[in-house]
């Protein structure tokens, strides 16, 4: 009996046992309202603002120029003779034909002195004639032997002196005539009236300004580039730019010249850039900024902020089936203006990377889910569609380059989408 005691006591406890190795192996769950439930998986919900969209674009390289929009052809009118301005036929902003009256200068004075010329010229040319049958008579007389050689030679003279005083006359009538015409000022070529710096009744001198006529169908623009970056800009190069106060609108020209001599002060090389203006859209005066196009293409990039050059070569940070991975990738050609950068390997069209802060907080491997744009914006480092699930707007918007956030999710276990707390 006593026997038959102690094996039901070693037969009880080795069933304990047993029953405990299972459920260590099993890994049994306590309550859902115990303290030892089930870790679910963190989900990282990224904004708009945390993703850029990998696509083709059309991307630009080329030193950067900014200068002042001049008026290419352009000419200050004075006055070229002296006396009233007796009327203004021109104002600022008036379009003039070439050889158009812009002013007329009060010309009594110079209307004399071109009648008394006009009485010179007559009389000197009445001298003429004398001298000229003067000439003749003497001629006949010395060839009959009444008077000598050296008569007929001052009748001769005569002649030629009669001839320069003639000369001269006309001459001085030529100026008047010149000098009552300069009273009337013109348009030297088609333009705009720019300046007015004269108002009628103003008595001035010759040299005095009195107009500025630009022509605004060509404008040119006046730069600098580095010297060590000449060898990108060459004569015919396009250029692109934008003018202050017409918002994100480009503009294009061509370079004209390069001035031969580097600034010793500054390392720089002027060059001149042609820019037509056939629609009259730009003003002169107006300050530019773009960059000469040395090269240009069509390629597949990223905005220059997703890419992460930390750990060696350059490399991005790409979601893929709801998880981030590192990829690495090949860069080709920088575009500094639009801040984009070719990728040549690593990503295809459509691929989602990690832009800003999102990039350097969020760990290769962790899972992320992106929120859908909101229906009245657009992402910010992607012009096409947006991505995530759902057309609702997020429950408040968040600004360019703020750190991705985690919530808890509502979908349960099943679905692993829970996130740890802050």
């Amino acid at each position: 009996m006593k026997r038959a005691h102690v094996s039901g006591r070693t037969r009880s406890w080795g069933l304990g046992l047993l029953l405990g190795v299972v459920c260590v192996v099993a890994g049994c769950k306590k309550d859902p309202d115990g303290a030892d439930a089930k870790p679910v998986e963190p989900v990282v919900t990224l904004g708009q603002e945390n993703v850029a969209r990998a696509e083709a674009r059309a991307l630009q390289s080329g030193p950067g120029i900014s200068g002042t929009l001049q008026a290419r052809t352009a000419a200050a009118v004075r006055a070229e003779v002296g006396g009233t301005i007796l009327d203004i036929k021109a104002e600022q902003g008036q379009r003039v034909k070439k050889g158009e009256e812009l002013a007329r200068i009060e010309a009594a004075t110079l209307r004399d002195q071109l009648l008394a010329m006009r009485t010179t010229v007559r009389s000197a040319s009445s001298a003429l004639q004398v001298a000229r049958a003067e000439e003749e008579r003497s001629a006949g007389l010395a060839k009959a032997g009444v008077i000598t050689q050296r008569d007929y030679e001052r009748a001769q003279l005569g002649v030629s002196q009669a001839e320069g005083q003639l000369a001269e006359a006309r001459s001085r009538l030529a100026l008047a005539q010149e000098q009552v015409g300069r009273s009337r000022i013109i348009a030297p070529f088609d333009g705009v009236v720019s300046e007015r710096q004269a108002s009628a009744g103003d008595v001035v001198q010759p040299g005095s300004p009195l107009f500025t006529v630009v022509d605004p169908r060509t404008l040119r623009l006046e730069a600098s580039v580095p010297a060590a970056r000449l060898e990108q800009v060459k004569p015919g190069t396009s250029v692109e730019f934008q003018v202050t106060g017409y918002g994100e609108r480009s503009f294009s020209g061509k370079v004209e010249r390069i001035n031969p001599v580097v600034d010793p002060a500054t390392g720089q090389v002027r060059i001149y850039v042609a820019i037509p203006n056939t629609d009259l859209e730009l003003l002169a005066g107006l300050f530019a900024e773009g960059r000469v196009v040395s090269q240009e293409r069509r390629a597949l990039a990223v905005p220059v902020d997703v890419i992460d050059a930390s750990n060696g070569g350059p490399a991005v940070m790409r979601i893929q089936d709801a998880r981030v991975q590192r990829v690495p990738v090949t860069l080709g050609l920088r575009d500094d203006v639009a801040q984009q950068v070719e990728v040549r390997s690593g990503l295809h069209a459509g691929d989602l990377v990690l832009l800003g802060s999102a990039r350097d907080e969020v760990r290769e491997g962790s899972r992320v889910k992106v929120e859908a744009p909101r229906p009245e914006s657009k992402p910010v480092a992607d012009d096409g569609p947006g991505v995530g699930g759902s057309e609702a707007p997020p429950p408040a918007p968040k600004q360019q380059g703020q750190a991705p956030s985690t919530q808890p999710s509502t979908q349960g276990t099943a679905e692993g989408a829970t996130s740890p707390a802050r």
